[in-house]
């Protein structure tokens, strides 16, 4: 998996996974069809990407008060827009959208992890340095 198109994919297919979940278990969040979970996703991934870092860098001072959970807020607040944006997909309210923001973090979070990291780190490239023999400590920078 380690082809960038793949992995977008990837992360594409899970994203689409955690909406399809938020909104079979979260009232308030529905979606017509897959051609409009298709356009959700593509947005939350353009926002997640685009807007997100801003947010959490204009609210860095609230993130930090509430210990992270000012996270939270912005995920549900983009889920949110989301839902405003695209007909067809709805999202009744600010705790709709904070559920299934949630579910959508659970789900990314658990299955990331259990996709992990297929290919071990490969070692640097070149062999020992000159000058480094058996017993001497060489500092690379």
């Amino acid at each position: 998996m380690s082809h960038p198109w793949v992995q977008l994919l990837v992360r594409w297919s899970i994203l689409a996974l955690g909406v399809t979940l938020a909104s079979h278990l979260v009232p308030g969040i529905r979606y017509d069809s897959a051609t409009t979970l298709l356009v959700v996703v593509l947005l939350l991934s353009f926002f997640n990407a685009v807007l997100r870092p801003l947010l959490v860098l204009f609210t860095l001072p609230f993130i930090l008060l509430t210990m992270g959970l000012g996270m939270l807020v912005i995920n549900a607040l983009l889920f949110l827009f989301v839902g405003r944006l695209v007909g067809g997909f709805e999202v009744t309210s600010f705790w709709s959208a904070l559920g299934g923001s949630v579910i959508v973090s659970l789900t990314n979070l658990i299955l990331s992890s259990l996709l992990g990291r297929r290919n071990p780190p490969r070692p640097p490239r070149g062999g020992p340095r000159r000058g480094a023999g058996p017993g001497q400590d060489v500092i690379d920078v």
